[in-house]
């Protein structure tokens, strides 16, 4: 199977299996987005989901969160992974919002990972979700879906790497839904220590099947 069947075969199962994918992320604002994916760095999409009705409710805008400080904000979100760091990353980028970007959500990747706390990935997450941009935000489970598989070469080291290599082979008008089938492929089939091959349907083109021959 060559690079380009590969690929034609990945986009057709998913685009006819999951056509509307989402994030499993609970938000009801682009604020409420931007704010759950800096928590969710490291930590499950399930974690963040039980800290944030609380944290969304008390903290509703990022005039709220940026005229709070560490002692009040931390004990919200106290059982998520790295909760310092993280506190003083919202504190830092709600701050920013109000004063720089007049509390709203900034639509480019320059601009976002100008906040405190949003790197590459996370500033993907918020284009492509929010804005609809062909952004390819590559975590873990991207990382070794798209390896597995055969999409990206074994010799891609880094995130960005991967990044580039998925975009450069996914049709513009699949790659912010591809970023989705790859995350839920990765957190319910795709497992990091022992991947479903047996209840998987795309083993038909798995480089990792196929060596493996599970």
């Amino acid at each position: 199977m060559t690079k380009k069947e590969r690929y034609e075969a990945f986009v057709k199962y998913f685009s006819e299996s999951y056509p509307q994918p989402e994030t499993e992320l609970q938000y009801s604002n682009p604020f409420e987005l931007l704010v759950a994916v800096v928590l969710s760095a490291q930590c499950t999409d399930a974690r963040i989901n039980k800290v944030t009705p609380a944290l969304f409710r008390d903290f509703p805008t990022p005039e709220y969160m940026a005229s709070s400080h560490f002692d009040e904000l931390f004990p919200y979100i106290r059982s998520v992974s790295y909760p310092n760091n993280k506190t003083k990353h919202l504190l830092a980028l709600s701050k920013k919002l109000v004063e720089e970007f007049n509390s709203e959500i900034p639509t480019t990747i320059k601009e976002l990972t100008s906040l405190q706390g949003v790197g590459r990935k996370t500033a993907n997450v918020i284009v492509s979700v929010l804005y609809n941009q062909p952004a390819m935000a590559v975590d873990t489970h991207v990382f070794r879906v798209s390896k597995r598989l055969g999409l990206v070469t074994q010799t891609a080291k880094t995130p960005l790497e991967v990044e580039r290599q998925l975009v450069k082979h996914i049709p513009e008008e699949y790659i912010s839904r591809a970023h989705h089938w790859l995350i839920l492929h990765g957190r319910y089939v795709c497992l990091a220590r022992k991947p479903q091959c047996e209840k998987c349907e795309i083993i038909h083109f798995c480089k990792y099947f196929e060596k493996n021959k599970l």
